[in-house]
This record gives C-alpha cells, structure tokens and sequence, in this order.
C-alpha cells in the first residue's frame, strides 16, 4: 500500500536568517538579503553583490575541529539538519537506523575547497594538499556527515539537477517513504557557491545581475527591467515521515507532502524551453500525482530568477498548466529576497510553501516595479498578503533544462 508522507521538521540557514523562524519573518517583511560581497575581494569583479549568511561563524554551531574540517557548504547542511531533526523530535537508535534515509543535493558541493586546493597545488605542490579535500568537495559530503553524526544507517546521497537539484531530492525521498523502503527521511540541499569562481563562471553565463555596487532593486523577478539573478546559499532540510510512523510515535506532524514531479526540457543545456512546455508537463504531472486540480492550489513558489528567459518561460508554464485559474493563484518568487542558492533553492522554497499553508501568509515578490506585458500574472508585489491557502506549489528549472514540481497541502 502507497504511503502517506507527511513532514515534521524543518530547518534552515539563508541569507535571510539562521533558523526556519528568522527566515519567514523576514520573508513576509520582505526584507532583501542583497549585499556587498565580503567573502572575497569583489573589487575587479563586474558582479561585486550577493546573498550571503549574514554575521555567519561556523563555531556557533559546530565544534572548532568539525568547522575546520568541512566545507562551508556542508556546515550549512548540518546547521540546517540539526534544526529539523530536533523540531522533528526523531530518535535514531540501533533498532531504527537503517529505516532512516537522508537526501541532502548539491548542484556543485566544496567550491571554495577546489579553488583553495587549486591554490596550493600550484604554490606548494601536490604534496601539500589535506587529506580532508575529497570529503570536504564531494557533493555528497553533506549526506554523509549528517548521517555520521546522527547514525543514520539507510538509504545516503546527494542528488545533482542543478537548480532542481532540492526539489528532486525531496521527491527522492518522497518516493522512497511511498514505496516502503524507509519511513523517514532528512530530505534538502545546500550550497555555498559565492566564491571568485562561482560568481565569475555564473556570470559568463550570462545569468548574473550586473548593477555593479546599485544592488538596491535587484533582484528583480518578473519585472520588465530585470537582468539577471543574484548568488545566494545556504541550506533547508525537511525530516519526511510515512504517516504511519509518525503517528506511531505521537509527533507533531506540520503538513503533507502529496506530489512530485519531474521532466526534461531536452532543448539547451543553460536556457529555457521558450514555450515553458517543460515546466508545464512537470507541473501538470505533480496535479496528476497529488490528486488535485489545478483550482486547488492557491499558491505557487515560481522559480522566478528574474532572468529575461526564464521569467516568460514560467509565466506560460503556468498558463499551460492552470488555464483560467493562472489569473487567480498567487504567485511569488522568494529569490528576490534570498537570492539564487543554486542546488539548494529548490529546498528552501519548498519550505516557504510549507510556512505559507500553515500561516496563511502569501511572502512577496519584492523589487517589483514595472509590469512586464510578458509576465502578466499576480505576483504579489512587494507586500506580503494574508491568504489562508490549502496548497501549495514550488517550481525549481535548473541548467540542464531539468524541471521539479514539489507539492505541498495542509494536514
């Protein structure tokens, strides 16, 4: 018999707070986690802005030996699993271990690790490098560390779909509850991407914002004048339970998770399907799996990057998919706040949706100034709108052309 999945726990650390309760809070205040760039020296760069974990040492969290020996990345991961798994209230022990899966995704893992190494490999030679490189860049570093700290002994990894990358894991583990294997799992991503190598490659791909040090209005998702995305990073994990085992043993359940989907653009491996027909086939396949009609979902969670392309793409994805009702659901793109995580976006928008059912708070689309005649739909400007809505919808479109629809309902 399919499984329920129901969620329990959540966590998260982005550059708009430290914790699930920081982050919404600024959400709905619409606060922008825009700034200079302080973790290196953006002064030649053309992007010289990003959304980085604001007054962020890892020691607050972790052991002196345990920040030195992870990535930043993977410290994100724990930080953000620790909060998840204690609201969760989940107990690993030897008789429930290999019953406990984790899926933490990654598009990219220990960027600043590879450009350090790279960085002694070439002043101090081969010999000079640390031991702790590969499972300080591995993608899969973040899975293996949390497993390791809470002995979690079932299914382990990281899932890599780029900008999908959070969603798909998720779905990952949803599917995985739903067939049996597991009954719990520590599903998200997380990502740290705002280094020299990070900005500069994103940037020649022609995603990147380019306002130079006039940050003020940028993001700017769905707006005619946007041009481009802002980095982002951080983490957010979801504990998923089968509903059966989390009523077994009392827990607070916090929603359900009730869809998943995934499909492949097979177009260009950096720009959108023009038609949004990718996203379109996700989205309508999530309705189909949910059981739900398109008139049911009151909220979606765009991926909105605020990218020429990608923004038009959406706004007929959902078109396609919804009909009339695209000019009735609210639609709102946090990345105009948190910015761009890559891999872990997925994760944390994930995570609004969850807030935004149990709240009944629609966060906004800040930095929204003028309509853009191609993206003609009810973005939710600028100001948070209390909606009571039952569920809700995340879209995450990565690189690759690779599109993942989570769904999210109240319990």
């Amino acid at each position: 018999m399919t499984q329920k999945v129901v969620i329990t726990g959540m966590g998260t650390i982005n550059a708009l707070g430290k914790s699930v309760s920081e982050t919404w809070r600024n959400l709905v205040e619409g606060v922008s986690g825009a700034g200079p760039i302080t973790l290196f020296d953006a002064s030649d760069f053309l992007v010289r802005f990003a959304c980085e974990v604001k007054d962020y040492d890892p020691t607050d969290f972790l052991t002196h030996r345990e920040a030195r020996r992870q990535d930043r990345f993977e410290q994100f991961a724990v930080i953000a699993a620790d909060e998840a798994i204690k609201q969760s209230g989940i107990e690993v022990n030897e008789g429930n271990a290999d019953r406990i899966g984790i899926v933490i995704s990654a598009t990219i893992g220990g960027l600043q690790t590879i450009q350090d190494s790279m960085d002694v490999l070439r002043e101090k030679g081969g010999q000079r490098i640390s031991p702790q490189v590969i499972p300080m860049l591995m993608p899969n570093g973040a899975a293996g560390l949390v497993g390791i700290r809470y002995g979690i002994k079932g299914p382990s990894m990281s899932v890599a779909s780029a900008c999908a990358s959070g969603a798909d894991g998720l779905g990952t583990a949803w599917m995985m509850i739903r067939a049996g294997m597991v009954d719990v799992m520590i599903a998200g991503a997380s990502e740290a991407t705002i280094t020299e190598l990070g900005i500069a490659a994103f940037d020649k791909a022609g995603a990147m914002s380019r306002r130079g040090d006039d940050y003020a209005l940028t993001p700017q998702p769905f707006d005619l004048n946007r041009d481009g995305l802002v980095m982002g990073e951080g983490s957010a994990i979801l504990v998923l339970e089968s509903e059966k085992h989390a009523k077994d043993r009392g827990a607070d359940i916090i929603a359900e998770f009730i869809g998943y989907h995934a499909t492949a653009d097979a177009y260009n491996i950096v720009k959108p399907l023009e038609t949004g027909a990718g996203g379109a086939a996700a989205m309508t396949q999530a309705l189909r799996v949910s059981e739900i009609n398109p008139q049911d979902v009151g909220y979606i969670n765009a991926h909105g990057t605020g990218t020429k392309f990608n923004d038009i793409a959406e706004t007929l994805a959902i078109k396609t998919t919804f009909g009339d009702h695209a000019n009735n659901v609210a639609i709102s793109s946090s990345k105009s706040m948190t910015g761009h995580m890559i891999g872990a976006t997925g994760a944390l928008e994930a995570l609004v949706c969850v807030k935004t059912i149990l709240e009944g708070i629609i966060t906004p689309t800040i930095n929204y100034v003028t309509p853009d005649p191609e993206c003609d739909l009810d973005y939710v400007p600028n100001e948070a709108r209390q909606q009571k809505t039952r569920v809700a919808m995340s879209n995450a479109f990565g690189f690759g052309g690779h599109n993942a629809v989570v769904v999210m309902s109240v319990y």
